[in-house]
């Protein structure tokens, strides 16, 4: 068992029940906290941890990591490092607030200066970006896509059960949880029989994903097998790929998305550990056709997640619109970052994967408002008595997920995004 993993673990600080952030947690973030300048943190309970402090005053000193590097703005030094460096720090961090341990605990002038109630600190973008893939690996969400569009005998296209189809998308679009969204502008054709037209999305929507952060691949030629993949995934993010149907459906034959994505993606702050998440693997769904060797993986490589998809109008009590769980996702990461580097592409700290949109197979599970509302046929009710195909100027959509088995409880927190006109 991985040591911070213990579900018998009870930490000092305060966990208020059903919380995110237990001790068992540990995930890791980036915050501006008073007077201070943007550096790591992590979280338990309703308490923020600057990581830095705790190395500045030589309690982080038995993993062999260098202060400096929970000083940065972003995690992309710490993510160059490697697992076991990730794991020693995760580690000890435990140790720090585990309730039997008094280094800190007992040490009232530093517990002042390292931690902070949550509702002080400014939570940042955790990672500098540098690349950016998305892929569309549920089989629920390309077989309600492809039947809407294509017809139900030809949903899914020939490659889809043979490799984990993704694309390039936009790095420097992706924002942190809670910054405002610019509804988009572009190029559309409504009707089919006519020229298309400039204008603003009508058909807003977003995508309920997750998000690998990457951290160091191997040089560029080399490729990552599924077995390495474990060692170079640093966590996972909930993410929310906004995408303008409209302007998305006229562009994206024959090269994909271009202006329909990159105006905006959003992640959550913290990222959860791959470790924190092993006590929740679940069984991969089976193949429907032989894969080649390369996407073969061995034990479980799901993960059994909880999300939940809210839509809040201006002014008014969020609805729950959507209920699902990643568990249900046909390719694994595994075989995503392995499709991604066969081909001897390289990956480096920082870099995102994510894994196209979640839906289950009920329709309450679908993760995009294109299926809840199946192409706008089926509006869904909101908590001030209006309806929604898609998303309207001043809705904030929220997105929650969590792990928990009968020990314990890991979370994510939440990502959020409210949509502002688009310009004039």
């Amino acid at each position: 068992m991985i040591q911070a993993n213990n579900p018998a673990l009870r930490s000092w600080i305060p966990v208020p029940e059903n919380s995110d952030f237990p001790i068992q947690n540990i995930p890791f973030g980036i915050a501006q906290l008073p007077d201070k300048l943007p550096n790591a943190v992590t979280i338990i309970g309703d308490t923020v941890i600057d990581i830095w402090e705790l190395a500045d005053a030589g309690l982080l000193e038995e993993t062999k990591i260098h202060q400096s590097i929970f000083g940065h703005r972003y995690l992309n030094d710490f993510l160059k490092l490697n697992k076991a460096d990730w794991r020693a720090v995760r580690n000890r961090l435990s140790n720090l607030f585990n309730e039997e341990n008094q280094e800190l605990q007992g040490n009232e002038e530093l517990r002042k200066k390292a931690l902070y109630a949550a509702s002080d600190a400014q939570m940042l973008m955790p990672i500098k970006v540098g690349d950016y893939s998305d892929f569309y690996a549920s089989k629920e969400h390309a077989t309600n896509i492809g039947t809407m569009f294509r017809g139900k005998e030809n949903a899914l296209m020939p490659n889809w059960l043979h490799l984990p189809v993704g694309y390039h998308g936009r790095a420097s679009s992706i924002v942190v949880s809670g910054t405002e969204v610019r509804r988009p502008m572009g190029q559309m054709r409504p009707d089919p029989e006519q020229p298309p037209i400039f204008g603003t999305c009508k058909l807003l929507d977003f995508e309920l994903e997750m998000g690998i952060i990457m951290g160091q691949g191997k040089p560029l030629g080399e490729r990552i097998s599924t077995t390495e993949a474990t060692d170079h995934i640093f966590g996972v993010v909930l993410f929310n790929d906004w995408s303008a149907r409209d302007i998305q459906k006229w562009e994206y034959v024959p090269l994909g998305p271009f202006l329909g994505k990159s105006f905006a993606s959003s992640i959550s702050p913290w990222i959860v550990t791959l470790d924190a998440l092993e006590p929740f693997r679940a069984p991969l769904a089976k193949r429907e056709v032989p894969i080649l060797p390369y996407l073969e993986v061995e034990g479980n490589k799901a993960i059994d997640i909880n999300l939940s998809v809210e839509i809040q109008p201006e002014g008014a009590d969020p609805t729950v619109v959507c209920r699902s769980n990643i568990k249900h996702m046909y390719w694994a990461f595994e075989q995503m970052l392995a499709h991604h580097t066969v081909n001897g592409c390289n990956i480096e700290a920082g870099d995102m994967i994510a894994s196209g949109t979640i839906s289950g197979l009920t329709p309450d599970s679908y993760g995009s408002m294109l299926e809840l509302s199946w192409r706008g046929s089926k509006p869904l009710p909101m908590s001030d008595g209006s309806e929604r195909k898609f998303i309207q100027d001043g809705d904030t959509v929220i997105m929650k997920g969590h792990c928990e088995n009968e020990d314990v409880r890991i979370g994510f927190g939440e990502v959020t995004g409210k949509i502002l006109p688009a310009h004039p």
